[in-house]
């Protein structure tokens, strides 16, 4: 570990055009990795959060939600490929309902808050270099969703591995693409000011960002909360959820008892023998929805007074320099998280939100929910849940894992899920048309591939 560790990195990514703030952002990473610093969060040095302010409980008059809103920019998280269900493709373009993907329901509701507020609302998306043509090709049809000639997107940064035996940059010449990785989603406030796009914004007016992951439809543009985040004063707003057993492993928040700032905690920030507290919802009742928002104007002058950097907490994600052989190189990943921006702004503050404000799709299981009829899409792009509690599904990865192997399996379709409580599938199981799931049921691997019938009702 040496400062030519460093300066080899730091002329690799300026010879591939990678913005000068991102190059000091992962400089000032580099060191502490160099210091040995972990990014872990003890137990003993916080507290739970307990008692957040409630969207439900917020009054809100109309003019005043109108007015924060028509300062609000809408920003999607779009960087990822969706590997992990086996797309090579921007996730966002995945068929969610009806043959509308994510990009299409987003356009819309993005659309239909227009409509209602009168307001201008952005729509922008941070894309990587491996989303962005595919993402931008489908924005095509939607010549009127930009604004202010602002464009409909910018690009996350992009930064060396480094080979975990002395941080030096990785030399993978079977496939050189996979020398790089993107510095996590804490990249956002970089990567905002490094194109120029944060300028841009102020400079017309803008006040407020939202943001939010592109397979998350739950997070439509909400007024009232705009309404909420600029009356408070606050300089920065997480939306988190209450806890369930099935958000054990989503980041939550918690006071730190140093100084009572909130901030974000992640499983990569927690030690092996310290992830039973982790993972106690009742401990830490709500968990951070990815769901944020802030200060356009404080941002703006917190990157000035740290020239560019912020300070976020490190994530040092160790892998293999190819995923898929893990007989190649030990590598670092230096990255960050978004929502750990919390504890930057003195103030920040965050607020309960009802679950329907999240509906990720990180599995082929939360897919099928969605396109089944627990939801209903509306006009305005909104997924309304048509029961009281959404069924948890379980598909067997062995068979459902990737997208290809999925639609397969569901060649007409979701079967009905409304009047069930759980689906667990084990094996190879292909579902007719017009199956229907009651209670809760589980189907388990008959040794050899199997169908059920069209017509059947599992109970």
């Amino acid at each position: 570990m040496s400062e030519s560790g460093l300066q080899a990195a730091r002329d690799k990514m300026t010879a591939a055009g990678v913005a000068p703030q991102a190059i000091e952002v992962f400089s000032h990473y580099y060191h502490q990795l160099e210091e040995g610093v972990t990014g872990f969060i003890a137990e003993d040095s916080i507290e739970p959060l307990t008692s957040p302010d409630l969207l439900a409980d917020v009054e809100i008059s109309d003019d005043d939600a109108r007015a924060a809103l028509a300062k609000t920019v809408i920003i999607k998280l779009n960087g990822g490929l969706g590997t992990s269900m086996g797309m090579d493709k921007a996730k966002s373009l995945l068929p969610v309902r009806s043959g509308k993907t994510f990009l299409d329901l987003i356009v819309a509701q993005v659309l239909a808050a227009r409509e209602s507020y009168g307001a201008k609302l952005p729509l922008l998306f941070m894309n990587s270099f491996r989303t962005q043509d595919d993402t931008l090709a489908a924005l095509a049809p939607y010549p009127d969703i930009e604004v202010d000639g602002l464009g409909l997107d910018f690009l996350q940064n992009s930064e060396p591995k480094l080979l975990a035996e002395d941080l030096t940059p990785v030399e993978w010449p079977a496939d050189p693409t996979l020398e790089w990785c993107p510095p996590g989603h804490g990249d956002l406030y970089t990567a905002l000011e490094g194109s120029g796009i944060l300028d841009r914004l102020l400079e017309q007016g803008y006040r407020y960002a939202s943001v939010s992951n592109s397979d998350n439809l739950g997070a439509a543009p909400d007024a009232t909360i705009a309404g909420w985040f600029a009356a408070s004063g606050a300089p920065y707003a997480a939306e988190i959820c209450k806890r369930t057993a099935a958000d054990r492993k989503g980041g939550h928040l918690a006071i730190r008892k140093a100084d009572q700032q909130l901030i974000l905690r992640d499983t990569a920030q927690t030690a092996e023998d310290e992830m039973h507290f982790f993972t106690d919802e009742f401990r830490h009742p709500f968990f951070h929805t990815n769901n944020l928002w802030f200060d356009l104007e404080v941002l703006s002058r917190t990157l000035k007074e740290r020239n560019s950097v912020l300070g976020l907490p490190l994530i040092k994600n160790e892998k293999t320099v190819d995923p898929a052989d893990s007989s190649s190189p030990n590598v670092i990943q230096i990255e960050s998280a978004m929502g750990a921006a919390i504890e930057v702004f003195p103030g920040a503050t965050a607020i309960g939100v009802g679950r329907e404000r999240f509906l990720p799709v990180k599995t082929t299981s939360d897919l099928l929910l969605l396109r089944s009829d627990v939801y209903e899409v509306g006009a305005d792009g909104r997924l309304t849940k048509v029961v009281e509690s959404a069924p948890l599904i379980e598909l067997d990865s062995k068979y459902y894992k990737t997208i290809g192997k999925f639609e397969d399996r569901f060649p007409d379709g979701a079967p009905s899920l409304k009047e069930a409580t759980g689906l667990a599938v084990k094996g190879d199981w292909t579902f007719a048309d017009d199956v229907k799931v009651v209670g809760a049921v589980s189907l388990d691997d008959p040794g050899e591939p199997r169908t059920v019938a069209s017509g059947t009702t599992l109970l």
